[in-house]
């Protein structure tokens, strides 16, 4: 999760909304990503879109089995669509998203019986740290 902080400062820098995702398969990152929507004037841009579209190219597969990401944030429901069609085995997400949290805080996206893969998940990893860059980040907007 530190990794995926880093990469959330990242994009804080870059004046984005600081998320950061990484993919781990067998203990090493096998994919990175962060929020670049305004950079990329792509509303799909999503740390969570990023890191599984390095991870595929990095192991030349857009089946992401046994793999599991880091993300700073609750994944919305487009992230959490991608990242069960990519048949991630797990997800780990530091802080809740209260607006738009597809897993846990406005829907229980993952617990969906209509769904054809079961991702494994669990949140609270560094969740301070990931909410106090967020805030940081919006007070300046402010």
């Amino acid at each position: 999760m530190n990794n995926a902080l880093d990469l959330a400062r990242k994009a804080f820098k870059l004046d984005e909304v600081p998320v950061g995702a990484i993919i781990a398969y067998e203990g090493k990152i096998i994919g990175r990503g962060f929020n670049k929507v305004i950079i990329d004037n792509d509303v799909s841009s999503h740390a969570e879109i990023n890191a599984i579209k390095d991870a595929s190219k990095q192991i030349e597969n857009f089946r992401l089995n046994d793999c599991t990401m880091y993300v700073t944030l609750e994944p919305c429901h487009m992230c959490a669509k991608a990242i069960v069609d990519a048949r991630l085995k797990s997800l780990v997400f530091a802080a809740h998203e209260p607006k738009t949290g597809s897993i846990n805080s406005i829907d229980n996206f993952l617990d969906k019986d209509f769904l054809n893969h079961k991702v494994k998940y669990k949140s609270g990893l560094l969740a301070d740290e990931s909410s106090i860059l967020l805030k940081e980040f919006f007070a300046l907007k402010r």
